[in-house]
């Protein structure tokens, strides 16, 4: 079983592979496979919710799919997304929450943001909850940002980047996702940390790569960042299945014998 320790172990020795889950079904191919770290994602509210934004999402709707995921999960390292607003108000907040998503059975959490949370990092591994970090392009910001911009491409904004991650880093994380950044500063954080860097459109330097599920299967056809890779087209294999279906039942040779009962 994938633990945090096997994670930091990884670093230098083997590309850690990394995808996000909502559901049972898909949580259970996942972990079949392989996958190193499923990631219950707070962007379960773009893909499964048809929202604009990962703003939305509340911490009930968190907890029902990390239950699920968990559920479904017996080899993967299992982490949940903590949802905007779970964690930035209080640290008592954060350690609530935190601990909720524990208690159905992940592994750790996923926090956005360097500096302004390191406390409520802190406080949060002191207490025995592995976190995930996440600097770049972090999609709770979206609106402070102005929308999903690369991030870390001026030399001060780039300095800053790499201070938090060594920030972070220090504060007791065990790996740390880096998004819509440059390679080449992706390269230079990695090489900086001991601990892993998960990259999702960070380029081929990080020590893992990370993508939303629905987006390297072809889901929507309206999304397709530089940084995806579609491996498969489900959303027009579904199409065709649906299309099939509904001929066959509006020309009534479904269901046929073979599937009928005597």
């Amino acid at each position: 079983m994938v633990t945090t320790d096997t994670i930091r172990g990884m670093k230098g020795n083997e590309k850690i592979a990394c995808l996000t889950a909502y559901d049972y079904p898909t949580a259970v191919i996942l972990d079949r496979a392989g996958i190193d770290v499923i990631l219950v994602g707070d962007s379960a509210a773009n893909v499964v919710g048809g929202e604009r934004t990962t703003l939305p999402i509340s911490m009930e709707e968190m907890l029902y799919h990390t239950r699920v995921v968990s559920r479904a999960v017996a080899n993967a390292l299992v982490i949940a997304d903590m949802p905007f607003l779970s964690y930035q108000t209080t640290e008592h907040d954060a350690v609530f929450n935190a601990g909720r998503f524990l208690k159905l059975g992940a592994c750790g959490v996923k926090l956005e943001g360097g500096t302004p949370i390191l406390s409520t990092i802190e406080r949060l591994i002191a207490l025995g909850i592995p976190v995930m970090g996440h600097l770049g392009l972090t999609p709770q910001s979206v609106h402070q940002f102005g929308g999903y911009k690369l991030q870390g491409s001026s030399e001060k904004d780039a300095k800053r980047m790499i201070e938090e991650a060594v920030s972070l880093q220090n504060a007791g994380i065990f790996a740390l996702v880096l998004e819509k950044i440059p390679s080449r500063l992706a390269r230079t954080i990695t090489e900086r940390l001991t601990i892993p860097t998960i990259g999702i459109g960070a380029g081929a330097y990080c020590d893992g790569q990370i993508l939303v599920l629905h987006d390297i299967l072809g889901m929507f056809d309206d999304f397709k960042p530089k940084f995806v890779k579609r491996y498969a087209e489900i959303g027009r294999d579904i199409m065709n299945a649906v299309l099939r279906y509904k001929d066959e039942v509006k020309q009534g040779t479904f269901p046929d014998l073979e599937h009928s009962f005597e």
